[in-house]
């Protein structure tokens, strides 16, 4: 291993521009990934690169610092201004991920180099006037930046000279096939390419044909998801009825520490699951495609900074082999969300410290890039998933993908060894938390959020100006029916907790806060006569009138 750790190139090696080592130690990067290690060098040369690397491996940082390189390379002679380099990715998410990374890079040198984000989060008209500038790079997914080329806002037939298709196993998944085609057809002959990509499928081979050249293949030999002594995977074996109490003890117990995704798989079960966790008093937020990308990416920034530390997603994708009226009903309700949206490959998640499968995830590569969102970097992670009967072939299908090869490992998931006997005090809790939690209540809190946002919308604000009665009519609607809570949820009395959990420091942290100032208060018969002197203290609590008394005793005088 020392050998290695000697011959590992780092990046003042690579010829790399000090304005761009100047970056790169500000993001404190002491030295490359593996992929970024075999691919710059490469890439420099002027080679086609194909690159298969896990998520979390640095791939975008490697292909922007080698167009930023090549750029400022480019600009020393070039006579014009000219977009020479394009990003494509599949996700709104994704563009705004690659633009921040190339701003961070080019700190020392954004005088020379432009970057502009078109991706489909404002309208195209807006988009026009970053575009006649002729930016050095455009990132965009390939939809929006197909709609510029037909517009004529942007001519890269004679200009382009690198292009990077991010995400490469997604851009068809995603429908953008037609739309790769016809921008190939406006691109130029001879440009260098590169393409990133978590897997090496069918799609990306196909791919790789129509935008390669002589491509060289990076497959590093590592796997999917980092190493035990990172990454600990759990799973735990419980029907449905289990898994909301078993969520409430993990929280409530404090047995699950720090950042925490949950992942569903439908958007109504993202409610469900917030609705029922509110019920307890745990907060949480939900990361909903149905959501403009500004205020999904709000939402995250909100998690990345603490303001929450639990975050329930959903990885909604229509199962492309099924078929008949049903499919065809779920597509078109599918195509009502954000096509350009999957959280699972989105945006980054700072120093998430755990992934719950809440719902295992219905294939390989959704539960690779799950669990991708955790153990990031040098950072340790934990994945717990809960796994029903009828999930155990799907869980047995993603631990052979994920041994592969390796023969000497006999398992990839753990066990989670709870004794849900122990908790039966949280089952029955549950059991009435989530028949408080209707299909009614699910839906009008979607109608909330959306109405949340139709209020808040900069684009809709000139047309209420001009139609105020659509927006009174909207403000007065009908009251929605929220869940109601109650405070015994969201206490934990000792008798529910399990045996070798009390007195422990797994207790709820609310809870011992509780019991610290009930212990501050004193004993209950001292609160209680603290509670009669204050009652007595109040005039308009401890005032008596004595006029009726007084009228009935001289009646009594006189009868007598």
């Amino acid at each position: 291993m020392d050998g290695d750790d000697e011959e590992t190139i780092q990046f003042h090696q690579m010829g790399i521009d000090d304005r761009i080592l100047e970056s790169i130690s500000k993001l404190g990067w002491s030295q490359p990934t593996p992929i970024q290690e075999k691919a710059i060098p490469l890439a420099l040369e002027g080679k086609d690169i194909l690159a298969r690397a896990r998520t979390g491996s640095g791939k975008t940082a490697a292909y922007a610092i080698v167009v930023i390189q090549k750029l400022l390379h480019i600009k020393q002679t070039a006579s014009e201004q000219a977009t020479r380099a394009v990003i494509l990715t599949p996700s709104k998410e994704l563009c705004q991920q690659a633009h921040k990374n190339i701003l961070e890079l080019t700190t020392g040198c954004s005088r020379d180099i432009k970057c502009v984000d078109i991706s489909p989060q404002t309208q195209l008209a807006s988009q026009r006037t970053l575009l006649l500038e002729k930016p050095d790079i455009v990132v965009a997914t390939p939809s929006r930046l197909l709609a510029h080329v037909r517009a004529e806002n942007v001519m890269l037939r004679k200009t382009l000279e690198m292009l990077v298709v991010d995400e490469a196993d997604l851009v068809f998944s995603f429908g953008y096939e037609e739309d790769v085609k016809e921008l190939l057809d406006n691109f130029p002959k001879i440009y260098q390419a590169f393409m990133m990509s978590a897997t090496l499928g069918a799609d990306v081979i196909n791919l790789k044909k129509m935008v390669l050249h002589n491509a060289v293949i990076l497959k590093l030999e590592e796997s999917q998801l980092p190493d035990t002594t990172q990454l600990n995977q759990f799973h735990i074996k419980c029907e449905e009825s289990d898994k909301f109490a078993l969520v409430a003890a993990l929280l409530k117990l404090n047995l699950v520490r720090g950042k925490t995704i949950f992942f569903v798989n439908s958007v109504n079960r993202c409610y469900l699951l917030k609705l029922f966790l509110d019920q307890f008093g745990i907060r949480s937020c939900i990361l909903n495609p149905e959501l403009p990308v500004n205020s999904r990416c709000h939402i995250v920034n909100q998690f990345n900074s603490g303001l929450y530390d639990y975050i329930i997603a959903s990885d909604e994708v229509p199962d492309q082999k099924k078929s008949g009226a049903k499919q065809k009903t779920k597509m078109k309700r599918s195509r009502k969300l954000d096509k350009e949206f999957s959280i699972s490959r989105g945006i980054d998640f700072y120093n998430v410290s755990n992934v719950i499968n809440f719902d295992f995830p219905q294939s390989t590569d959704s539960y690779i890039h799950r669990v991708g969102r955790t153990a990031r970097a040098d950072n340790p992670g934990t994945a717990l998933s809960f796994v029903s009967i009828k999930d155990q072939e799907q869980l047995e299908q993603v631990e052979k993908a994920l041994l592969g090869d390796n023969d000497d490992a006999d398992t990839i998931f753990k066990p989670y060894n709870f004794k849900m006997e122990e908790i039966e005090g949280f089952r029955y809790r549950a059991k009435d938390a989530i028949q408080a939690v209707t299909r009614s209540a699910i839906q009008e809190a979607r109608m909330k959020d959306v109405k949340h946002e139709i209020f808040n919308s900069s684009k809709l604000k000139s047309y209420f100006d001009d139609n105020p009665q659509d927006l009174q009519a909207l403000r007065h609607d009908k009251p929605l029916h929220t869940v109601k809570t109650s405070k015994e949820l969201k206490h934990v009395p000792d008798y529910i907790v399990p045996q070798t959990l009390r007195g422990s420091k797994g207790r709820s942290q609310n809870n011992s806060a509780r019991n610290r100032q009930s212990y501050k208060e004193g004993p209950p018969q001292d609160q209680t006569r603290k509670k009669f002197r204050k009652r007595q203290a109040d005039p308009l609590k401890s005032f008596e009138f004595a006029g009726l008394t007084e009228k009935k005793k001289k009646k009594g005088r006189s009868n007598k």
